[in-house]
């Protein structure tokens, strides 16, 4: 097999979950360009048939689940769907999460006094919404012997961030059961199935531009931080993060396991000085 062959995702059947979202969308055409079959997973249907139609642009096929990531019984179905329509799962990538609306606690707010529904709402979307597909589309790979899930961790998960307490605990949490993940696949299904992470540092999206920038398109205080402490001094695009996805996916990384990789321009590297 040469490199180029090692790098291909030609005729492999990828799950991806969070498919409508910022990063999904990036991960969805990624893994389409690289020759996969994909199925999108995601609650917005406009946005889930548009991504359909994209990677038909792309030269490839795709099938738009609309199912919700802590809903066990939408993921069992959608697994159904996907194995009626390509017979396997070769790969799953665990796109779904984010902070939520209320889940952020305010530098005014008192932090013993916070009303922590949204902190355990973060948690649950970003860590069970990563263990919950994990268990139902990783049981076909694991069938299978051989594949690759890739989980979405954050820079959080390595400096803390002030005001996202639930997505720092998540993240964080996410890092762990990566490495417990791909230690047990690895010990009971010979070495062929593998558990990686990748680590996005801050990408600018719609999610978060107003946290970020202001009308006028300068940095907010926040954004400054981020700028000022990234030796890149700039914000990642998620396009950046489409290579490693494919690399991690790819039989070019048989032998990368249990890691995350951190995509943020020096931001976890630099001391500052």
């Amino acid at each position: 097999m040469n490199i180029q062959e090692k790098f291909s995702l030609k005729d492999k059947v990828i799950v991806v979950t969070g498919g409508t979202g910022i990063l999904g969308r990036s991960f969805v055409e990624a893994v389409a360009e690289a020759g996969a079959k994909v199925a999108i997973i995601g609650r917005d249907f406009k946005r889930g048939m548009e991504r359909v139609e994209k990677v038909k642009e792309l030269g490839s096929d795709a099938l738009f689940i609309q199912a919700d990531v802590l809903n066990e019984g939408q993921l069992l179905s959608a697994r159904q769907e996907v194995l009626d329509r390509w017979d396997t799962i070769d790969g799953l990538v665990n796109a779904a999460g984010g902070n939520v609306p209320n889940g952020t606690i305010g530098p005014n707010q008192d932090l013993f006094n916070s009303d922590l529904s949204g902190t355990f709402n973060a948690i649950d979307l970003n860590l069970k919404g990563t263990m919950l597909p994990t268990h139902v589309f990783g049981k076909v790979i694991a069938d299978r012997g051989v594949g690759s899930i890739i989980n979405v961790a954050s820079l959080a998960s390595q400096v803390a961030l002030t005001r996202v307490l639930g997505y720092t605990v998540a993240k964080s949490g996410i890092v762990g059961y990566t490495k417990w993940m791909a230690t047990e696949l690895a010990l009971r299904y010979n070495n062929r199935i593998r558990v990686n992470a990748i680590a996005p540092g801050v990408f600018l999206t719609e999610q978060n531009r107003e946290l970020l920038t202001n009308s006028d398109s300068s940095y907010t205080e926040r954004g400054n931080q981020f700028i000022q402490n990234t030796p890149a001094r700039r914000f990642g695009s998620p396009e950046e993060l489409g290579g490693l996805l494919v690399f991690l996916l790819s039989e070019a990384a048989s032998f990368v396991n249990g890691e995350t990789i951190y995509v943020d321009g020096g931001f976890t590297a630099w001391s500052g000085v």
